[in-house]
């Protein structure tokens, strides 16, 4: 099963994982998205004694594109706000991983027209990869 199979859409990133985060923190704050939290999944596996490659989480989003969303399908809040998984493999390359909007459309139900509210997620992730 490939991640399309699973809603998951990646790209590669030209960055290491903490300059994408930090490349994708100063896009958000340019377009006035607020970042809610970046998880550092690696940075908790190295508190207790275990490695993983860095992969850190950023979660953001913008209450007048999730809210309609909301109030159309309620469920879609378990899936917002919006969120980008960056991880590095262990071949030390780097990937940017989202839910696709349109499996997010597909699994709560909400009206086409709201799609383009998530949308804006790709172009978010293509511009912290380059």
């Amino acid at each position: 099963m490939n991640s399309q199979d699973i809603g998951l859409i990646s790209i590669p990133s030209n960055h290491s994982v903490d300059e994408t985060v930090a490349r994708l923190t100063g896009i958000l704050a340019a377009k006035g998205v607020k970042l809610f939290a970046v998880i550092d999944h690696s940075g908790e596996a190295a508190a207790v004694g275990l490695h993983m490659p860095p992969t850190k989480v950023a979660i953001f989003g913008n209450p007048k594109a999730g809210t309609p969303l909301m109030l159309a399908s309620p469920s879609v809040a378990i899936d917002l706000p919006l969120k980008l998984l960056i991880a590095e493999d262990a071949a030390g390359k780097v990937t940017i991983t989202w839910n696709s909007p349109a499996w997010l459309r597909e699994r709560h139900g909400f009206p086409e027209d709201l799609l383009a509210n998530i949308a804006v997620i790709e172009t978010l992730a293509r511009k912290a990869a380059e």
